[in-house]
């Protein structure tokens, strides 16, 4: 299966979405900071990632910046402000939703995501 990404500030946020993307065989990594996500992203080479907008450190608005282009990337975020969305979407970002979510609705953003060419 793929190695995702997940990179946000919440370990709780982080074990949902490991429970949920692990049922489908995904190899997943964590981290809890947009420096840590930028690390991680280098050293693992993800297929996928995961990203909150509101992290320490380095938000996910100047991680998309530094990866958007060459990277898949869906938002996952509790900021839901259509400005912020566009941005996100304008910046590489494949899909963006927004917390609380449905578990289908991450499953099937993730499908698509993956399977996207560009």
């Amino acid at each position: 299966m793929s190695k995702i990404l997940i990179a946000d500030d919440s370990s709780f946020m982080r074990n949902v979405l490991k429970d949920i993307l692990s049922k489908e065989g995904h190899t997943l990594i964590e981290a809890e900071n947009g420096k840590e996500a930028l690390a991680k992203f280098d050293a693992e080479k993800p297929n996928l990632v995961l990203l909150d907008i509101i992290m320490p450190e380095m938000d996910g608005i100047e991680v998309l910046k530094k990866i958007g282009a060459t990277a898949k990337v869906v938002v996952i975020s509790a900021v839901g402000q259509e400005k912020m969305v566009e941005e996100a979407k304008k910046l590489g970002a494949l899909d963006y939703i927004v917390k609380p979510f449905e578990n289908a609705q991450v499953l099937e953003a993730v499908k698509k995501a993956l399977t996207w060419k560009r």
